[in-house]
């Protein structure tokens, strides 16, 4: 090779390796790269300092977060124990501040600040308060650190805001809204009146004290009671009582005692009193307990809360938001006041019911004031037009302000007026037979043309349950005695062979087929029907028993009549609905008997009337069909005693209302179930009138 050549090749080799062995250059971090990372701090620190903001956190927002130009000008006093007392006035919660980051990419340079666009969402207790803001970072050097830093000031608490305002929060009640019944007939509605009460500093002599219950017409003990309550206060106003403006002679009585006041206020009043007491319930003074409970959601001490049946339920519907006025106190002598915010009360809604009151009161007054419950259903919607107990009470003495010995009395009472009887369950007796015979019908235990030899007053399965027997009432009924002639003649010992025939697992899947051992559908609490204690049939004797309604089954009235309804509208029981806005009826259970079963059943409860033993439900004026119920209340069998009384009817040519009614404590004597039929006819002749 030449030798020139060979120097050249050497020299471009010594350039490779030389180049080689030299180290890669770092890279260079970009423009854009560090604008990248400078936005990622700035965000990241604000989305931090949101999610502290969401949580109620100050004292971690104000140690990390703030800058030190705000900390000087504010300090951890105005920052953290300002803030926190503010959003305490304002019943505070959900708070929620979002930001939208923007599309792309920002240049958020060390040198100026970073703006982020808020809003901030927060629930008080008179509602929504929101409003937009501007979140405002700066990068400094703060406690040993570089960071981005939050520039704080009081309008992002609220807007208009300033250092040195002393917040005050004003509240305005809503309306409470009424309760109207299906006609647009008042329940539960407002009228005027005035609160009568007191100052405690201006109001503290045994006189003073004494003149105010003559002229209330209560208790000296009842007025010291209300001003004793824990949130009072010597310069507080304390509600006493309730007296309607057309009581003149009292609010006289009560303007002459000195150191009283009076403030103008709504009287809720219920019309219908004690017919719908147990249902609508009633408003009341709200107790410390609630008070302290509900503060949070713009309830004062001088509130009036529902406290029992719907007007407890509803609570929420009825009552409406009340209206707040934030309004800012500057500190310079002969500056206005500033309103940072304010919205209106928002009205209690007028709840139209399916109840038909007219209905409810011809029930009511039918029962004059025996103890019992019933309840009145139309059997194609589910709609409940009546629910009663009785004796009742009149929950106009409630809101006027009811005094302890007045309370007393009715808690005493020996029929116990307080009781809500229509919540409670009861053993259902030969009201429930229907229902049994739809269940063998269905489970094909039962022939209804096939006829059993029944001789005397008592059976027991052959010999074998000691002294323990089942008895029927009228042994005369003719053998054989077929289905029909049993559900006419109400014939225990029929049902019970025949409850043994369906067996006990059958006859338990059909009792809860039925809605035995669930949860009633409603808005009031009931009581559910039960088939046994622990829910199983555990000897033949008491699988007998419960067939026609006695041993340990327990019924609650208004699912007793709910349990008609498949007889009258093709097999099919609806939840019971009590709001008429409800447009269509929800089905609670269906495919319970076939047409031709129903038909059975139909035409042996209206022969139950013309043939049988309820003679008093056999009127011109109504074609009532139904099945009569005695659920003996005794020790042993064969003793004397009372028996709780059932009908449950309807009129057979129009069959628009269902009516279940027990009557309790009736002589057994007085064949009790007939006299309650008689009392469910004449309301379906009021009704058809």
């Amino acid at each position: 090779m030449d030798k020139k050549l060979l120097g050249i090749f050497a020299f471009i080799l010594l350039i490779i390796l030389l180049a080689g062995c030299q180290e890669e250059p770092e890279e260079e971090t970009t423009a854009d790269e560090a604008k990248s990372e400078e936005t990622s701090q700035a965000e990241t620190r604000a989305q931090q300092y949101i999610e502290l903001w969401n949580n109620q956190e100050f004292s971690k927002m104000y140690g990390s977060f703030l800058n030190k130009g705000s900390k000087d000008v504010y300090g951890s006093q105005n920052f953290v124990a300002w803030q926190e007392d503010i959003y305490e006035q304002l019943g505070v919660s959900d708070v929620n501040v979002t930001y939208t980051p923007p599309e792309e990419a920002v240049d958020y340079a060390a040198d100026m600040p970073a703006d982020f666009d808020i809003h901030v969402e927060m629930e008080t207790m008179a509602g929504p308060v929101e409003f937009d803001q501007t979140l405002t970072l700066l990068y400094e050097t703060h406690q040993e650190m570089e960071d981005w830093f939050v520039e704080w000031n009081p309008t992002y608490i609220l807007p208009r805001l300033e250092m040195g305002d002393e917040v005050e929060v004003r509240l305005t009640e809503p309306v409470r809204g009424e309760l109207v019944d299906r006609n647009d007939k008042p329940i539960a509605v407002n009228s005027d009146a005035m609160m009568v009460g007191v100052v405690p500093q201006n109001f503290n002599t045994p006189e003073q004290k004494e003149k105010l219950a003559r002229a209330l017409e209560m208790d000296v003990s009842d007025i010291e009671a209300a001003m004793n309550k824990s949130w009072v206060q010597p310069h507080y106003f304390v509600p006493i009582k309730q007296v309607p403006s057309s009581d003149q002679l009292m609010l006289d009585r009560v303007f002459a005692v000195p150191g009283t006041k009076q403030e103008p206020s709504e009287f809720r009043e219920y019309p219908y009193g004690e017919a719908l007491a147990h249902l609508t319930g009633y408003i009341g003074p709200i107790t410390g307990e609630q008070l302290e409970q509900l503060k949070d959601q713009g309830y004062g001490p001088n509130d009036m809360i529902g406290r029992q049946g719907l007007e407890r339920a509803l609570e929420d519907r009825l009552r409406g938001k009340p209206g707040m006025q934030v309004i800012a106190h500057k500190p310079a002598a002969g500056t206005d006041p500033v309103t940072l915010y304010e919205n209106d009360a928002g009205e209690g809604e007028v709840i139209k019911l399916t109840i038909d009151a007219e209905l409810q009161k011809s029930i009511f007054e039918s029962m004059a004031g025996e103890p019992g419950a019933s309840a009145a259903v139309d059997p194609e919607t589910g709609e409940t037009l009546a629910l009663v107990s009785s004796p009742s009470y009149n929950p106009n003495e409630f809101v006027k302000g009811i005094t302890g010995s007045r309370y007393q009395e009715l808690n005493d009472a020996k029929n116990k007026p307080l009781f809500n009887r229509f919540a409670a369950s009861y053993s259902p007796g030969s009201a429930i037979k229907p229902v049994t015979a739809a269940i063998g019908l269905e489970a094909g235990a039962i022939d209804p043309e096939e006829g059993i030899d029944i001789e005397g007053k008592r059976w027991q399965l052959n010999g074998s349950w000691g002294g323990f027997h089942i008895t029927r009432l009228h042994d005369d009924v003719k053998n054989p005695v077929d289905l029909h002639k049993a559900l006419v003649y109400s014939d225990n010992i029929y049902f019970a062979q025949k409850g043994l025939d369906i067996g006990r697992e059958d006859m338990i899947d059909g009792f809860k087929d039925f809605g035995f051992t669930e949860d009633i559908p409603f808005v009031l609490n009931l009581q559910p029907s039960q088939i046994t204690n622990n829910g199983s049939l555990g000897s033949d004797g008491q699988t007998a028993d419960t067939a026609y309604g006695q041993g340990q089954m327990l019924v609650n009235i208004l699912h007793l009549a709910t349990m008609y309804e498949p007889f009258l509208n093709g097999g099919t029981m609806y939840e019971a609905s009590i709001f008429l806005e409800e447009d269509e009826p929800t089905v609670w259970k269906e495919g319970l008997v076939s047409d031709n079963h129903a038909e059975l059943l139909q035409t042996a409860m209206r022969s139950a009337i013309t043939d049988g033993y309820a003679k008093s439900a056999n009127i011109g004026e109504v074609a009532v069909a139904g099945k009569t119920g005695t659920a003996e209340l005794k020790m042993r069998t064969g003793d004397a005693g009372k028996e709780n009384g059932y009908f449950v009817g309807y009129d057979s040519e129009n069959p628009n209302a269902i009516i279940a009614m027990m009557i309790e404590g009736i002589e057994d004597e007085s064949n009790g179930s007939d006299y309650v039929a008689g009392k469910v006819a004449g309301v379906l002749k009021a009704h058809k009138e």
